[in-house]
């Protein structure tokens, strides 16, 4: 049995959810979300517990199990207490600016770069003096979360010698010693 997939997710206070068929909805304080589940599972609301199971047995079937879990719990926390991600511009001149879901990055390039985010998720652009600018990025739904993000990130990926680029806060970049420590360590 899937160890993931057997463990029931208890049903917070204010969340609702409903299973018609293959599709799941959850509705709470923080929006609402919905996914379609594969025929080889089953979903199931037993006192105030949402319960997945898989018909089959075969090993599709049980990768679809865990996977579901996880989409299901992923969607009851994110309209019950939402998901916040922070990122970090690192460099000389790097800046960020919103209008509403407008966020405008300058990352040293000849223009800036506009990116206009989805009505379901809120951005944030701080920037203080002597302090890195960041970003702070909050939605209910986890996966349009990470793949802005990353979207962000790519606009220029934190390089290995300065660290200059996007990073996330937190996050650790390994550094190389670059041309001057290989030239006088040869010698």
């Amino acid at each position: 049995m899937s160890r993931i997939g057997k463990l029931p997710i208890s049903i917070p206070a204010g969340v609702e959810i409903t299973v018609k068929g293959n599709l799941v909805t959850v509705k709470g304080p923080k929006g609402e979300l919905t996914q379609e589940v594969n025929p080889a599972v089953e979903v199931k609301i037993e006192d105030n517990e949402v319960v997945v199971n898989r018909k089959a047995e075969d090993k599709q079937a049980r990768a679809y199990h865990g996977l579901y879990r996880s989409l299901v719990e992923n969607m009851i926390v994110g309209v019950s207490q939402g998901y916040k991600k922070e990122l970090e511009l690192v460099g000389v001149g790097y800046r960020a600016t919103n209008q509403g879901n407008l966020l405008e990055l300058s990352l040293g390039f000849t223009h800036a770069i506009y990116m206009q985010l989805p009505p379901e998720v809120t951005v944030e652009a701080k920037t203080e003096r002597n302090k890195n600018p960041l970003i702070t990025i909050e939605s209910c739904d986890k996966q349009l979360l990470g793949q802005i993000c990353a979207k962000i990130r790519s606009f220029r990926k934190p390089e290995p010698y300065k660290g200059k680029g996007v990073k996330f806060v937190g996050e650790e970049i390994r550094r190389k010693s670059g041309k001057t420590a290989a030239a006088t360590g040869s010698k």
